[in-house]
């Protein structure tokens, strides 16, 4: 099984505040765990974390973290949600934190 880290995923744009957070969880679950969104079988989903809006989703199998940043855009939606929700998905890293992952996002 390779390393927790590797598959690991970072989301952002999270609608925080809206729902309880075990409910957002339970949807953010939902999300990646479809076939549509090119997702898989969800490990754990950590939310809310320090960062507003930022979730991790850690998967079974690190394909399906290949297979889901390959998805264009990942939009989130649920019947509790009054609209759709872009997600930004990035790679999780070991040797950093949210702030310099979308610092790099953002100079990309």
């Amino acid at each position: 099984q390779a390393a927790r880290s590797t598959r690991t995923i970072v989301i952002a744009g999270v609608p925080a505040g809206l729902l309880q957070d075990d409910v957002m969880a339970d949807i953010l679950t939902i999300h990646f765990q479809m076939s549509r969104n090119n997702g898989g079988d969800v490990e754990e989903v950590t939310y809310p974390t320090r960062n507003k809006g930022v979730a991790y989703i850690t998967f079974e199998d690190q394909e399906v973290v290949e297979s889901v940043l390959k998805k264009d855009q990942h939009l989130l939606q649920d019947k509790r949600l009054s609209r759709l929700y872009p997600l930004t998905v990035t790679r999780y890293c070991d040797n950093n934190d949210v702030s310099s992952s979308l610092i790099h996002l953002i100079m990309l």
